[in-house]
């Protein structure tokens, strides 16, 4: 494991491993204190941040090390230097790179390119992050609390099925877990990323389904999740994706067919009253703020495994 540019790069193992690490480190931060000491990672944001941005910063200090942000705006990609170049010469100052860009293709060349880690915090295509942090909540929530492993589960996804909904079912699929995805016609996720995701889960003796019917997709299913109708770069979409999403909200009535044990996820940022009614939201079921700290806790795991000794 060089890089984190997809889920779908990573072995079972090394999920399982990055999971194990997250548990450690969350539940003893202070053996880990000087485990990147002296280490720096640059931070490219082409997009704005508030959990990728702090809870990376965060952990490497948290860790012994150190961040720097760098905007387009504080680098000369905003001048148009080649990302290839921009790798190398960032591989000769720092020990890893994390990327929160538009693009999926800016991380592959930044990976392909630079001589040391690079982290996909975010592209239009996957969101890995975010994905293992939840896996971490989830297994948390089940096994402490009900005994069941992410094998035993199933992950309804309702809403775009965009870069989140790709990383969910790459992460699903790599621990078995069955994972359902409802979204409306013309919003159903990369063709290949299914293809991917398929192939691995039925080499785990799991599924991944598509559909448009949000309540089929969320019947009995353990963990229910949807993210915003419009995500960044795409508001001048917002009108007709509220339309086009009509009755894909994630409200009480349709958490109702889900297991009595279910929770309810959210990458956040959250608009309640669109994707998901406020009672669902601030509800009992809802462990959205658990996810967001646990962001923190993955990335030191991933940054650990990557830059680590």
């Amino acid at each position: 494991m060089k890089d984190l540019v997809t889920i779908a790069d990573l072995t079972t193992e090394d999920v399982r491993a990055l999971l194990k690490l997250a548990h450690d480190v969350k539940a003893h931060p202070t053996r880990f204190r000087s485990t990147l000491s002296g280490h720096t990672l640059a931070m490219i944001f082409q997009k704005s941040s508030t959990r990728t941005r702090v809870s990376f910063e965060v952990g490497m200090s948290q860790l012994g090390g150190s961040a720097l942000f760098l905007s387009g705006r504080d680098i000369q990609l905003g001048r148009g230097e080649p990302l290839s170049d921009t790798a190398q010469v960032l591989s000769r100052y720092v020990d890893g790179i994390m990327a929160r860009t538009y693009a999926h293709s800016d991380v592959t060349t930044l990976a392909e390119f630079a001589s040391i880690p690079v982290i996909n915090g975010l592209t239009d295509l996957t969101h890995p992050c975010q994905a293992l942090a939840d896996l971490q909540t989830i297994e948390e929530h089940f096994d402490e609390e009900h005994g069941l492993e992410l094998g035993d589960l199933k992950m309804a996804y309702v809403g775009d099925g965009n870069n989140m909904a790709h990383s969910l079912a790459l992460a699903a699929a790599k621990v078995g877990m069955t994972f359902a995805c409802a979204a409306p016609e013309g919003y159903w996720m990369d063709p290949e990323i299914v293809a991917s995701a398929k192939a691995t889960a039925s080499s785990m003796n799991a599924s991944v389904i598509e559909t448009t019917d949000p309540a089929a997709a969320v019947a009995g299913a353990h963990v229910v999740y949807t993210d915003v109708w419009a995500s960044m770069g795409q508001e001048d979409e917002q009108e007709k994706r509220v339309r086009d999403f009509a009755g894909f909200e994630v409200n009480a009535a349709l958490m109702a067919v889900a297991d009595q044990r279910t929770i309810f996820m959210h990458c956040l940022p959250a608009h309640r009253g669109e994707e998901v009614s406020a009672e669902v939201c601030d509800g009992p079921a809802s462990v959205i703020f658990d996810q967001a700290e646990n962001r923190l806790h993955m990335q030191k795991a991933i940054m650990i495994t990557l830059m680590g000794d």
